[in-house]
């Protein structure tokens, strides 16, 4: 029997909310059931398992990610895009750490190939048309940037920052001031 009011992405939309609160590797099936205080196995009507809700979730988070880097993109280039998409990311992650590390969830091949990660990796090839790259050097800024903002978050997220100065912002600033020329140096002639 399908509990009235439920559905998949109901139960998605709780997930997602619930990663934000207590972390993506503490959201399963029981501590959504929890929320909605009932028993988890009334969720498998509407769920195969806990990496299918993940799965939603992360496939939540990367949509949701990819619209707020379109929008802070709209209109931007060379260092102007630059600065607005690792903003867009640092803050994401800041606002909505659940969300952020769900996105991050490794995906089999072909929900990969139909998610927003795909429009994630056109946005950064986006950005570096502005540095005028050609292969291989696209691709390698491409896992540069990922790697670069993605590590810096993580261990700004981990409390990695907060005992030393200058404060995180000002090396922020300076570490996307530095991708920036060194993209730059980079171009083709």
């Amino acid at each position: 029997m399908v509990r009235a009011g439920l559905s998949p992405e109901r139960l998605t939309r709780a997930g997602v909310e619930l990663a934000d609160e207590v972390g993506f590797d503490q959201v399963t099936v029981s501590a959504l059931a929890r929320r909605f205080d009932v028993k988890a196995a009334s969720l498998y009507s509407h769920l195969k398992n806990s990496q299918e809700l993940k799965t939603r979730i992360a496939l939540f988070a990367l949509e949701e990610l990819a619209d707020r880097v379109a929008a802070a993109l709209a209109g931007r280039a060379g260092k102007d895009a630059l600065e607005a998409f690792a903003n867009a990311y640092r803050d994401y992650a800041r606002e909505h750490p659940g969300r952020y590390a769900a996105a991050r969830l490794r995906l089999d091949p072909e929900t990969a190939a139909a998610s927003a990660g795909m429009r994630h990796s056109q946005m950064t090839r986006a950005i570096l048309r502005g540095y005028d790259l050609t292969e291989p050097d696209q691709t390698h800024a491409v896992r540069m940037l990922g790697s670069v903002f993605h590590g810096y978050v993580s261990l700004e997220q981990a409390g990695g920052f907060e005992h030393s100065a200058p404060d995180a912002q000002e090396s922020w600033v300076w570490m996307v001031d530095s991708l920036d020329a060194l993209l730059r140096t980079r171009s083709t002639p």
